[in-house]
C-alpha cells in the first residue's frame, strides 16, 4: 500500500469559485489564472473546472501551449508578455495574447515579421512599481503600438498593490483613469481582492483576473476568511494516523524537544511532513483535522511526519487510531473544512506559497 497522503483537486469547487467572481462582476469578462501551474493544483486537473472562464492568463509559453493542447480554442493571456523575439512566433502560432510593459517588447513586436495582427495588453505602472509603462509614458508606447501593422488591437491593464489591504485601489484607480481617458480598448484592472472587496460602479473593468479565489483561498485573509467569502477550497491535502502515543506529562515530543506534556496526553503521529510541501516552520498550535475533529500540532514538524493532540479527536470518537483520517488543509470526509489561509497564517505565509509548495511526491487526484 502507497504511504496515505494524498491531495484531491475539487473540480466542483472550482466551478464554484468561478461562478463567485462572476457574481461579485457580473458585468465583466473572465481570466482564470493558472499561472504557477495553476497555483500548484495543475493545469490539466483545473481545466474541467475553470473551462467555464472567458479566457485563461497565464505567465508562459510553457504554460500555454498545455492549455491550448487540452482543447481550448478561446483566449489565452500571457501575462508578463514575451521575453525575447522568438516568442512571437509562437504568440501567433497558437493565438496567444500578451501583455506589453516595456520599451523593449515594443521595439521586439516592431521587428517581428507577421501577417496576423497581435492583440496586445499595454500595463500601466499605476503604483506597483513592478512591470509597466509610468503614468507620463504610457499614451507614446500607445500611439507607438497603435502605429504598428503588427498589433491589431490594444487593451488597457493595471494591477494593485493594495486592494487586500486598508489603503485600497483609489490612489492607483486615479493614475489609471487619467492616463487611460479616451483611449479606446478594453480595460482589465481587478485581480481576487479587487473583484470582491471593491465592485464599485467607478471600477470599470471589462475583464477581471482572479485567481487567488478560484482556488478557494481568500485574497484578504484574516480580514475575511474562506467561508465569508463563500469560497470552496479546491485542494485538499489529506492523509492518515501511522500511529498513537500515550505521553505523560512532563515527556517531549519531536526534534528539539521543543513541546513538554503540561499533562498525560494521546498523541497521533500523521504521515505528512516538510517533504510533502507542509511548512516546516507551522509551531505547536496549528490547525489540523483528525477525523473530522479539530486539533493542534504539537512539537516540530519532521521531513516525513507530523505529532498532533488527539484530545479532542477522541472525545468525539474514542476508536480513534491508527488509520483514523488527517486533514492538513481543505475539506474532510465529514465535511469540516480547515482554511488553508488559516494554516498558512501559522507558518507566517500565505495560502498561495502553500498551494505552490505541494512536492512532487504527494499523489494528487481530481475530485468531484
Amino acid at each position: 500500500m502507497p504511504r496515505p497522503i494524498l491531495a484531491t483537486i475539487h473540480s466542483a469547487a472550482l466551478q464554484h469559485n468561478l461562478s463567485r467572481a462572476r457574481r461579485a462582476a457580473p458585468e465583466a469578462k473572465v481570466w482564470a489564472v493558472v499561472k504557477a501551474n495553476a497555483y500548484g493544483h495543475g493545469i490539466e486537473r483545473v481545466y474541467a473546472g475553470l473551462s467555464g472562464a472567458d479566457g485563461f492568463a497565464l505567465l508562459d509559453l510553457d504554460e500555454a501551449q498545455r492549455v491550448r493542447a487540452l482543447g481550448w480554442r478561446g483566449p489565452v493571456l500571457l501575462l508578463e508578455g514575451v521575453f525575447e523575439m522568438r516568442d512571437l512566433e509562437l504568440c501567433s502560432r497558437l493565438d496567444l495574447w500578451h501583455t506589453v510593459h516595456c520599451d523593449e517588447q515594443i521595439d521586439m513586436l516592431a521587428a517581428h515579421k507577421t501577417s496576423q495582427g497581435h492583440r496586445v495588453f499595454l500595463k500601466l505602472n499605476s503604483g506597483m512599481n513592478r512591470l509597466g509603462f509610468p503614468a507620463q509614458q504610457y499614451r507614446a508606447a500607445w500611439a507607438r503600438l497603435n502605429a504598428l501593422p503588427q498589433v491589431e488591437e490594444i487593451s488597457l491593464m493595471t494591477h494593485f498593490s493594495d486592494a487586500d489591504g486598508a489603503r485600497g485601489i483609489d490612489h492607483q484607480l486615479q493614475v489609471f483613469e487619467s492616463s487611460t481617458r479616451e483611449l479606446p480598448g478594453e480595460r482589465s484592472l481587478s485581480n481576487s481582492a479587487a473583484t470582491l472587496r471593491h465592485n464599485e460602479a467607478n471600477l470599470t473593468s471589462d475583464w477581471i483576473r482572479p485567481g487567488i479565489l478560484l482556488y478557494g483561498s481568500s485574497p484578504d485573509f484574516p480580514a475575511h476568511n474562506d467561508a465569508q467569502w463563500k469560497l470552496q477550497p479546491a485542494m485538499t491535502l489529506s492523509s492518515k494516523l501511522i500511529a498513537t502515543q500515550s505521553i505523560d506529562k512532563g515527556a517531549c515530543i519531536g526534534y528539539g524537544s521543543t513541546f513538554v506534556a503540561e499533562q498525560a496526553i494521546q498523541i497521533g503521529v500523521v504521515a505528512c511532513g516538510y517533504a510533502d510541501g507542509y511548512p516546516r516552520v507551522c509551531p505547536t498550535g496549528t490547525p489540523i483535522l483528525v477525523a473530522g475533529v479539530r486539533t493542534r500540532t504539537l512539537g516540530r514538524v519532521s521531513m516525513d511526519m507530523i505529532t498532533v493532540d488527539l484530545t479532542a479527536p477522541l472525545a468525539a470518537d474514542p476508536t480513534v487510531g491508527f488509520g483514523s483520517e488527517v486533514t492538513l488543509w481543505g475539506r474532510s470526509s465529514n465535511g469540516e473544512v480547515l482554511g488553508i489561509d488559516e494554516v498558512a497564517s501559522s507558518a507566517g505565509t500565505l495560502g498561495y506559497e502553500l498551494m505552490c509548495a505541494l512536492t512532487a511526491r504527494v499523489p494528487v487526484v481530481v475530485g468531484a
